[in-house]
Parts: structure tokens; sequence; C-alpha cells
């Protein structure tokens, strides 16, 4: 299953280089690819974690595994003023690029490069299953989050219904990556995707991790169904 840099698809054990360098070979047409991909859902997804989020003008905002800034600039729109960083060097140059005016940082979401409590709010969209190690990611967000500030991590989950749940993992596994040759500039890096959507924990078991990380008053919200889900918390 594991392939090297070259060929741009990252093992599930997720080795930070090769994530990285997966990514680096889809920000080309990433956002666009995301876009056809979720058939026009990352949009209202984005919106959502916005509204979840609930940034107020003056907020100081972190938006970990931005990529190419656009969930970025979507916390922007608020008012507060959001800061987003990645560890793809390829995807932050696409948005700087794209949204010169967005604060891009390249930085690691395991050490990120910020001191204890400089956040009023953090938030991770459909980044967290690609770090190999989810726990101490979500113990790094609360270190740079204040007392009382806000998390709220956007992912794919388990859709609730068992009927579209079948359809969904047969559009993951045989459609998915089919959609992916025609639109992406790296297709291969989208069967690693979802893969890493059909491991990854499905609500209950993602808040208990929230919770055992620091994180008070797990919530979560499902998006189309459970195809994403909204964890929300408060820093403890």
């Amino acid at each position: 299953m594991s392939r090297t840099p070259k060929g741009q698809r990252a093992s599930l054990d997720k080795q930070p280089h090769e994530v990285a360098a997966m990514f680096d070979g889809v920000a080309a047409r990433y956002d666009l690819a995301n876009t056809v991909l979720s058939f026009g859902q990352d949009r209202s997804w984005r919106r959502a974690t916005r509204v979840a989020i609930d940034p107020r003008p003056g907020d100081r905002v972190l938006d970990v595994g931005a990529g190419t800034g656009v969930s970025t600039e979507e916390l922007a729109h608020s008012g507060a003023y959001a800061v987003g960083a990645d560890l793809s060097l390829g995807m932050l140059y696409a948005g700087k690029r794209r949204r010169s005016r967005v604060p891009l940082l390249a930085g690691d979401a395991l050490r990120l490069p910020f001191a204890d409590a400089s956040f009023d709010a953090v938030t991770i969209s459909f980044a967290l299953r690609n770090v190999n190690d989810a726990d101490a990611v979500l113990r790094e967000l609360a270190r740079v989050t204040r007392p009382g500030g806000r998390l709220v991590v956007c992912e794919f989950s388990t859709p609730v219904n068992p009927a579209f749940r079948t359809v969904y993992l047969s559009y993951l596994m045989r459609s998915l990556p089919a959609v992916a040759r025609a639109v992406s500039s790296n297709p291969d890096a989208y069967v690693y995707l979802a893969e890493s959507i059909r491991a990854w924990p499905n609500q209950p078991a993602l808040a208990a991790r929230v919770g055992a990380a620091g994180w008070g008053g797990v919530a979560w919200r499902n998006l189309t169904g459970g195809v994403v889900a909204l964890h929300r918390a408060t820093r403890e």
C-alpha cells in the first residue's frame, strides 16, 4: 500500500514526509478537485465550520492543515484574524498565489510554532486523519488555545443511514478514484484519501479522543448525513 514520495501517495501509517509530498503533488488543482469530488458540498462544509467556530472580530483563530488557505479565507470573512498552517510547502505556495492576503505559515501540527494560549479558537479541517498521531495533535491544539477557547474538527465520518453508508463507501472506493483521474493533478493520492476515510473512527469514537486530549463539552453535528462531522469542544 505504501509508495515513495516520488509516487506521491502516502501510506496509511502517515509518515509526515510522505503526506507532505502527496499534497505537494495535488496542490495545483486541489481546490477544483475537492469541489468536483464533493459535488460542491465543500463550500457548505466550510461555511458550517465557520459558523460552529463562531469567530468574532478581533479573535485570533488558527486553521491547522489549511492547505491552500481556502478555509482560512472563509474564517477571515468574520472579521477575525485567521492564520493558516500546513506541512505541505506546495499547498502553501499555491495558496499564496491565489490568496496573497491570507497569512499562511509552514508548520507541523505536532509541533506548532506558536506560544501557549495564543489563540481564541483553533480548527482543523480534513487533516486530522492525515497525521501519524491524532491524539498528540489534539493535545497540541489545546496547548496553543487559551482556557475557554474553542475547537472545531471538520472531518469525514460515518454516514448514519445504513443504506446511504453502503452507497457512500462504494463511491469512495470505486467511483472517487475514477473521477479523480479526470480532475486531479495526482489521482493516485485520492486512493489513499479514500482508504484513510474508511479507516477513520466514527463520531462517538472521535468525540472520546477529543475529550481525552484536554477538551471539554465535546459534541458533534453531522453534515450531509454523516459524510462529514463537526466536532466542537472547549479548552478546559
